[in-house]
């Protein structure tokens, strides 16, 4: 039986982990790892395991949100999830034999810097420059990039999301709205590899609380994401570097002072 204390972490958990989904295709480990460790003493490698399930339904209801509102490259995206899925396998099992304090601080840091990111220098590049890049030259970057995004997925779940929005604003030269709708899709294949990989090597774990936060980021997810399609460049800049910015300030406090 699921406990009331099991139960409100699992619902902020899925709040924040939702939002940051929605808004800025963030990994949901980013937060729910961190939480379930904290609070629940759930071994982190397990935490890891549950925020990435629950990225795999998140992920694809936001990315058929922004796929609908036309903010969503499927192609490119493609090319960059293959080698996304290949790297997170391979970070998934490195994981594995690390200790549990080493796979958290990365994730935070770095939400809290994305965010500043997007608060003091903001992306507004738009759809028609991002056409002036070449296909080759945005295949070998896509394909060089995922490798990267997927270790980091697969090491530690929540660095995947972020890295990924951080390489297709700066590096691929995306808009914000089609970044975030190319991550959270190219996410949804990579959480469902890395889950897969997780209970593999661990086994599962309690259902009752993944239920729960697989629930909770869900609903979360689609509020965030039809409401970023609708605001505003700026504005989803200004909402999505906040968000970021505010949850690695939770976070950091909730492992720092529990």
């Amino acid at each position: 039986m699921i406990t009331f204390v099991e139960f409100i972490v699992c619902f902020f958990a899925g709040v924040g982990a939702g939002l940051g989904t929605g808004f800025a295709g963030m990994s949901a480990a980013a937060v729910i790892t961190p939480m379930l460790v904290t609070f629940l003493h759930i071994p982190a490698y397990s935490a890891v395991g549950i925020a990435l399930t629950s990225d795999v339904l998140a992920s694809a209801v936001s990315s058929y949100t922004y796929k609908k509102n036309g903010n969503l490259d499927v192609r490119n995206g493609l090319i960059m999830m293959i080698s996304v899925l290949v790297f997170t396998t391979v970070g998934s099992y490195v994981s594995s034999l690390l200790p549990n304090t080493a796979m958290n601080s990365l994730s935070v840091v770095m939400t809290a810097l994305l965010g500043i990111k997007f608060i003091v220098k903001p992306v507004m590049t738009t759809k028609e420059a991002m056409q002036n890049v070449s296909r080759v030259k945005r295949a070998v970057q896509s394909v060089l990039s995922g490798c990267l995004v997927g270790f980091i997925c697969g090491f530690v779940g929540a660095g995947g999301g972020m890295m990924m929005l951080l390489i297709l604003t700066s590096v691929l030269g995306y808009e914000l709205k089609t970044a975030v709708g190319t991550s959270v899709f190219i996410m949804t294949f990579t959480a469902l590899t890395g889950s897969l990989s997780h209970f593999a090597i661990d086994g599962l774990p309690d259902l009752q609380i993944l239920m729960l936060c697989v629930l909770f980021t869900f609903v979360f997810a689609r509020i965030g994401a039809r409401i970023a399609n609708k605001a505003s460049p700026k504005a989803l800049n200004r909402v999505t570097g906040l968000i970021l910015l505010v949850l690695g300030i939770v976070i950091t406090a909730v492992t720092l002072f529990s």
